[in-house]
């Protein structure tokens, strides 16, 4: 791609989120939700290595759907994760009673009791749900929220989203591009005040660990196991998803529901690499759950498993070899 195709395209996708934040708020709700829907089926028929990649990992979640099973889950799954970004660009003008009707939390006294105490607390979240819109209610019920994200491209994009969760009450740490993004989160952690939540279930250092997710082998980020080790801030893991919502409540006809498992605590002995490891499992096996129950909610388009990091394993890449694709 020359410079000028470069900048031309990154001007298009930064006018194309600034008109979202604006104009999609514009919008009744029924309208923006049945918008958001039509983009999430014409993805889903238009296809593509990120429409490929959730169903690979639908696929293996999932074994016992036939081909059509899948396909119905796949659609749904689309849908909920343009239902995310509907959400995120209309949460800004929302009202907290609002987000407070828009949220069922499951399982929060002891972190509530940190926050009250003005300690911090650590929590490990997977590409479930809204994530955003958990950390907006968190800022109102619990305490803000302090996460580290991945650095968009083209960097106006990254910084609309930043401008955005900050918006929320959520503190940013680059993954890039900026200081040791782990600092930072030491910082956060003994600072107190805070409920770190880092998106872990897949790895994107390459330092990561290996668990067991529904009978495969993942890699995870080891982060929050690591942090809470080296800080002594409770770690907990939160299952986050999308239900139907009774009528009056919730936000296009959906709520978010969060729930956090009890405080999890090594069940072995030794190193710190080994202690984390341990830990990471606990986490991968409370999130496997809701992946399992609520599929559609799983919002992975991205490699997550290991067979999946190989080439020759995996069906993404046969898919797009096939159809002369550069992988």
């Amino acid at each position: 791609m020359t410079s000028v195709v470069r900048r031309a395209t990154d001007t298009v996708s930064v006018l194309g989120f600034k008109i979202g934040w604006s104009a999609v708020r514009a919008l009744p709700e029924r309208a923006a939700y049945a918008l958001f829907d039509r983009v999430a089926d014409i993805s889903v028929r238009r296809g593509g290595k990120g429409i490929e990649r959730l169903r690979s990992n639908y696929r293996r979640v999932r074994p016992e759907l036939d081909e059509r099973e899948l396909e119905h889950l796949v659609a749904a799954g689309m849908r909920s994760y343009m239902r995310y970004y509907c959400e995120a660009f209309r949460l800004p003008s929302l009202k907290r009673e609002q987000i407070d009707a828009a949220v069922v939390t499951r399982g929060a006294e002891e972190v509530a009791e940190l926050s009250a105490r003005g300690e911090a607390a650590i929590v490990f979240v997977g590409h479930l749900g809204n994530f955003d819109l958990a950390a907006a209610w968190s800022a109102g019920n619990l305490m803000p929220v302090t996460t580290v994200a991945e650095r968009l491209k083209p960097e106006e994009v990254y910084q609309e989203f930043v401008a955005f969760r900050r918006s929320i009450d959520m503190d940013i740490i680059p993954l890039t591009g900026g200081d040791d993004p782990f600092h930072g989160l030491l910082t956060a952690a003994r600072g107190g005040g805070r409920l770190i939540a880092l998106a872990a279930d897949r790895d994107l250092t390459n330092g990561g660990v290996e668990v067991d997710l529904l009978g495969h082998r993942a890699r995870m980020a080891k982060g929050p196991a690591v942090l809470s080790l080296m800080t002594g801030a409770p770690l907990y893991a939160a299952r986050i998803w999308y239900e139907p919502a009774p009528r009056g409540e919730g936000l296009g006809g959906h709520r978010t529901v969060i729930e956090f498992s009890d405080r999890l605590v090594p069940r072995v002995e030794g190193p710190t690499g080994a202690r984390a490891a341990d830990l990471i499992q606990q986490c991968a096996d409370h999130l496997a759950v809701t992946i399992r129950e609520h599929t559609s909610s799983w919002h992975m388009l991205q490699r997550v498993f290991v067979d999946d990091l190989d080439p020759s394993k995996d069906p993404v890449h046969d898919a797009t070899t096939a159809a002369g694709a550069t992988p």
